[in-house]
Order: structure tokens, then sequence, then C-alpha cells
């Protein structure tokens, strides 16, 4: 079975031609060269390889890490919630 973050590196490799051993867990998305707007377009790709809803809600998302404990967070509460708008995790540190 492959894992959340195997399945990102993946896309990372394929969409942002960056060597998959670059791709750690605690790398940020700046020294990868992705900016805000790589960010935003990565989630885009994350919605459709999960098979998730992102909600609008604005959440910092600085690391590889991050990004891999708010894609299992959302498929974990999108189970169990119908309203996809209002299943940011918790522990998501979200932007005011």
């Amino acid at each position: 079975m492959t894992t959340t973050f195997e399945q990102l590196r993946a896309i990372l490799a394929k969409d942002y031609q960056l060597a998959p051993d670059a791709v750690t867990l605690d790398a940020p998305f700046e020294a990868l060269g992705i900016d805000s707007l790589g960010t935003a377009e990565l989630l885009f790709n994350v919605e459709d390889a999960f098979k998730i809803t992102i909600p609008s809600r604005p959440v910092e998302l600085v690391t590889v890490g991050d990004v891999v404990r708010y894609i299992d967070e959302l498929i974990a509460a999108q189970k169990t919630t119908p309203d996809l708008e209002n299943t940011a995790p918790k522990s998501a540190a979200q932007k005011t």
C-alpha cells in the first residue's frame, strides 16, 4: 500500500521535476523551489489524486510534512463528515 507521503512525493517529482530523494517530510516548499502559487496548484492536484475536497479556508502549509498531515486529516474527516466545506482539520494552522 502506498503511503500519502509516497503519493505526494511522486506528484511533486512529476509536476515540479524534483528528484524524489530531495522530497522529505521536513523539506520546505520554498527550498524545493515551489512558491505559494505552486503550492496552490499542488493542492488542486492533491484533490484529484486523493479524491478529496480541500476546504476554501486558508491554511499554512510550509513543508511537505504539513501537506501530508493535512491530506491524512482531510481524508479521515471527509469519511465521517458529509459537509466538505467544514472539514478543515483542527490541527491545521489556519491563517486569520
